[in-house]
């Protein structure tokens, strides 16, 4: 295992970022707290839930909805890849080391890089960013606040986060094109089923049966109902 030091110039903006929550009363900080813990990763999940509503009608609705899906599951990956991270590095929480910042969270326990909160964000904001420009850099923005909403809790480095934004923006950009290729023939076929028509508005179902059918036009068109020419009789 690693552990990481703690540098000058990390605990400068440690102190400064955590500082913030030093004057804020105590609605404010239960408020922060349900914020930074909760609120932002809620609000980002939501905004993965407006994107689909909004490209499932784009005539691109076959291939765009494959991207709103990734981006929930690359936060889920993220994670994942952050266990061995964690387990590796082994760093302390910034209260272990530093008992005179303020902490929100006292109650969170286990290591401290990276930061699955703030991995987790970008991981979703990235994702959000390649179907839906506006979206995506709403989600960006969020996850900026996240990450410093995390510092300010006392329960991350600076560090932590820049790691997290990191392991989140690899995940979302390194694996979509994996990903999207297992996804979108699942959409179009999901697409296509009773149960699972609605993943697809009107012109993004319209155009996966369109892109159904495009492998029977080496047969040539169907000719219409009587237009063939009558046998002659012998």
């Amino acid at each position: 295992m690693a552990e990481l030091d703690d540098p000058d110039f990390e605990l400068d903006v440690l102190y400064g970022v955590n500082g913030l929550a030093d004057g804020l009363p105590g609605w404010a900080r239960s408020a922060v707290t349900l914020v930074g813990e909760w609120g932002l990763p809620l609000v980002l999940v939501g905004l993965v839930l407006v994107a689909w509503l909004l490209v499932r009608r784009r005539p691109d609705a076959a291939q765009a909805v494959p991207g709103c899906l990734w981006a929930l599951l690359a936060a889920g990956v993220t994670c994942l890849a952050n266990v061995p991270i964690r387990s590796f590095v082994a760093r302390s929480r910034p209260h272990e080391n530093h008992p005179d910042l303020t902490v929100l969270i006292p109650e969170k326990d286990g290591y401290s890089f990276v930061s699955d909160h703030a991995g987790v964000a970008m991981a979703i904001a990235v994702g959000l960013f390649l179907v839906h420009r506006t979206l995506g850099l709403l989600a960006l923005a969020l996850a900026l606040a996240q990450g410093v909403a995390r510092v300010v809790l006392g329960v991350h480095y600076p560090t932590d986060v820049v790691g997290g934004y990191a392991l989140g923006m690899a995940v979302a950009l390194l694996l979509a094109p994996l990903a999207l290729a297992a996804l979108t023939p699942l959409v179009r076929l999901g697409a296509g089923t009773r149960w699972l028509g609605w993943l697809l508005g009107p012109s993004g179902t319209a155009a996966s049966r369109l892109a159904g059918g495009n492998a029977a036009v080496g047969r040539g068109p169907a000719q219409p109902a009587g237009t063939g020419r009558p046998a002659r009789s012998g």
